[in-house]
């Protein structure tokens, strides 16, 4: 095992990486000729806007500078975001994409149903496009809302390309604002993604400069005993984990941008007194949960995903690379700052609402990084009755008993074959047993959970009692009940795995190169339960269908395309299987998606 590394040895450049406003070197790209007219500069900020039915995007290579050193980015038409695309719903778009770069690439509309050749996934719904092609994308939008596009070829998406995507309802919009601005938060590094990616498979802790020290130690002698300091310090080790393991990337080599600008940049949206303002969020990063406030203002989250939701108040949103969030504003004040930490606590973006260019408020000084807890680790276990073999997550069921289906960890866990009968609604989410696939007792897997939390109204470590009000998805609602009222006619578990000192992500301890697909029939009702075994949270992405999360009693809550599922937890959602074709299904963080946290889907 490695040495810790203290907190004190953070590089000078942490929370302000990118010591100037950085960006694009050589400028945006113009327009190109048969784009349409841009929205104006009012609404978008500083990101171009193209709107219309046809589009044309040129994918290529553009020099940036984010941290005083020049780099090499994958950019749309030249900018970073890439242009925001306005649409309409109901209107069919046609979209030519030209690839410009040495290599293959794609591109992924995040969140719209379509057909799946349309989707952009290369392997599973086309080939991809290859360098010198143009290949064209067309479909028609049947929804509307806050909606993002990436990149789904290698680590593009990382080094830049990923752009909004807002489809305007046909309807007049019930969401009502005098203003809005598109907010896109991602993450930048300098280091080469695959160089990246090489030190976590080495060390999955590379990055963390927020370990356990001597100080906290004595702080736990302090507090609980020298016995039980003691004993916690054992425990951790035993498991070969760390309580400060939040996330794989930290400030040590991310730069936080807003709307593709550094926090000393500080991106600006401009608004009126007495102005509501309408600010659609949009999380386009690779590795980043940010925690998003604007001190001073009530936020009123309006949509969810680009679903609208029943409006709640809160001070406080958490959402992972892949989710969207509409929020209401009424900035009376000159200036607001719009706040936007990383779940680790090692940096944040950030940007300013002001009356006019130049004006700044008050940075609010980062949170102090809360350690996970047992809860987050093991779930809902009695913690001080466990022994060593419960803390190292092994449990004590006899496995060798299960099926076909779960020895091979493939994952179609059908309960109805497992005593449970006939499958009413509510039965998964208030179910207690947990079943684990043969395959997590490998060496992709480095803990279980067979107690997990059911509970939705926890916002997560770093966000419990900070005096905040703080969104929880058991706030969300989706007005009108789900989409389709049929019960489920069969449920599929999935436990999320892996293995920090490996590095590797699965499902049910199968890495995608090893794993079949998951096989749905056209129109059946499926629900599906994700059981967190591992310390992370994990924002889980289904490609082409939505999400029907509900309540652990059974209960319709909302409706997503990107569901975070948090450590130790146990959620459950219901899909209807109305998209034919290849789907991927997949962790949203881009190297747990790489190193295995990903599935195809086959609806026929």
């Amino acid at each position: 095992m490695t040495q810790p590394k203290e907190r004190h040895n953070l590089p000078r450049r942490r929370f302000v990486q990118g010591l100037a406003a950085g960006g694009v070197v050589l400028g945006l790209a113009p327009m190109l000729a048969n784009a349409r007219t841009p929205v104006p500069a009012t609404l978008t900020g500083h990101v171009p806007t193209l709107s219309g039915t046809e589009f044309d995007l040129v994918i290529d290579e553009t020099p940036v500078n984010f941290t005083g050193r020049p780099r090499m980015a994958t950019t749309i038409n030249g900018s970073i975001p890439a242009p925001t695309l306005r649409m309409r719903e109901g209107d069919t778009v046609t979209i030519r994409v030209t690839n410009r770069l040495k290599v293959p690439t794609s591109i992924h509309w995040h969140g719209i149903i379509l057909p799946f050749e349309m989707d952009g996934v290369p392997g599973i719904s086309f080939a991809g496009i290859a360098p010198g092609e143009t290949f064209t994308y067309r479909f028609t939008l049947e929804q509307s809302g806050s909606y993002w596009y990436h990149s789904h070829s290698g680590m593009q998406e990382l080094t830049g390309m990923y752009g909004g995507l807002i489809v305007e309802p046909a309807e007049p919009d019930p969401i009502k604002a005098d203003r809005e601005h598109l907010v896109v938060l991602s993450d930048w590094t300098d280091e080469n993604p695959m160089r990246v990616f090489g030190k976590l498979k080495n060390q999955g802790d590379y990055y963390n400069f927020n370990q356990p020290t001597v100080a906290d130690f004595f702080q736990d002698m302090s507090r609980y005993g020298l016995g039980m300091a003691l004993e916690k310090r054992q425990m951790w080790n035993e498991m070969r984990m760390s309580p400060s393991d939040l996330a794989d990337l930290s400030s040590e080599t991310l730069t936080y941008l807003m709307n593709g600008t550094t926090p000393a940049g500080n991106w600006t949206g401009l608004f009126k007194p007495g102005e509501r303002v309408r600010l659609r969020f949009v999380n386009g990063a690779g590795n980043t949960f940010y925690d998003v406030r604007i001190p001073g203002l009530t936020l009123t989250v309006v949509q969810a995903d680009g679903v609208n939701v029943t409006p709640v108040e809160v001070d406080e949103f958490r959402f992972g690379p892949g989710e969207t969030y509409d929020v209401l504003v009424e900035p009376t004040a000159e200036a607001y700052t719009l706040f936007a930490q990383a779940m680790d606590r090692t940096g944040y973006a950030r940007g300013t609402l002001a009356t006019r260019e130049g004006l700044s408020a008050a940075v609010s000084p980062v949170d102090e990084p809360q350690p996970l807890t047992m809860a987050d680790m093991m779930g809902s276990m009695d913690h001080g009755a466990m022994d060593h073999g419960a803390m190292n997550g092994m449990g004590a069921m006899d496995h060798s008993s299960m099926g076909e289906g779960a020895i091979n960890g493939m994952a179609d866990m059908d309960h109805s074959a497992m005593g449970h009968g006939a499958v009413s609604s509510g039965l998964a989410a208030t179910s207690t047993e947990v079943r684990h696939a043969r395959t997590e007792y490998g060496p992709s897997v480095d803990m279980r959970v067979d107690t997990p939390r059911t509970n939705l109204d926890d916002p997560g470590v770093g966000l419990r009692n900070n005096g905040r009000r703080v969104l929880t998805l058991a706030d969300l609602r989706t007005p009108g009940g789900p989409m389709d009222p049929r019960p489920p006619e069969r449920e599929i578990e999935l436990h999320l795995t892996g293995n920090m000192e490996r590095y590797t992500w699965s499902f049910d301890g199968v890495e995608f190169g090893s794993s079949t697909p998951i096989h749905l029939n056209y129109g059946e009702r499926v629900r599906i339960i994700l059981h967190n075994d591992t310390m992370m949270t994990h924002p889980m992405h289904l490609h082409g269908m939505w999400s029907e999360l509900e309540s652990p009693d059974g209960e319709f809550l909302c409706r997503r395309h990107t569901i975070q599922v948090q450590p130790a937890q146990r959620i459950s959602f219901l899909v209807t299987a109305d998209a034919l074709g290849r789907w991927a299904w997949h962790c949203h963080l881009m190297f747990h998606m790489d190193a295995g946290m990903f599935r195809m889907v086959v609806v026929s």
